[in-house]
């Protein structure tokens, strides 16, 4: 009998798992709304992943003839503060913090104008490669969130 519950169980959650599936929030989509030019000022790297994510929206916007356009002017900048000290002066934690201003407009108006700061706190490493490569998936974690926002606000445009 325990066999047979144990077996049961297990076919239900691999079924159950089987029917879980992802799916991108942005790339299934269709837009009604194009974007036409986009001007970025500050850091690269940051605006390297937020160019990537806004990629996504043109490649999925062929379906509509009529379309709104909007131009974007994006500027980023990043910066590194030493939150707390040990004993011996050596840094113990660290905040990076992201700002990225933007502005949405038409070929007429300026329709939205936003400053976005997302920070994350860390734990310094004595591994500097390490430390390295976390602040990179640090920078990468939020200028993924920016450009979401980005994305949510020029969705919200164009729903008004």
């Amino acid at each position: 009998m325990n066999k047979f519950i144990i077996k049961f169980l297990a076919v239900f959650l691999f079924l159950a798992l089987l029917s879980c599936s992802y799916k991108p929030i942005f790339s299934e989509k269709k837009y009604n709304f194009e974007i036409n030019e986009v001007s970025f000022i500050g850091e690269k790297n940051i605006n390297k992943i937020i160019r990537n994510n806004l990629n996504v929206l043109k490649r999925n916007n062929d379906d509509f003839t009529y379309k709104k356009k909007y131009n974007l002017l994006i500027k980023s900048n990043q910066k590194k503060v030493i939150v707390s000290k040990d004993t011996k002066g050596d840094p113990l934690k660290f905040e990076f913090t992201l700002t990225t201003y933007f502005e949405i407009s038409d070929e007429k108006n300026l329709l939205l104008k936003k400053t976005v700061v997302k920070n994350n706190l860390y734990n310094n490493v004595t591994d500097k490669f390490e430390l390295e490569r976390n602040e990179k998936i640090i920078l990468q974690n939020l200028s993924e969130k920016i450009s979401e926002i980005v994305i949510s606000s020029i969705m919200n445009l164009n729903d008004n």
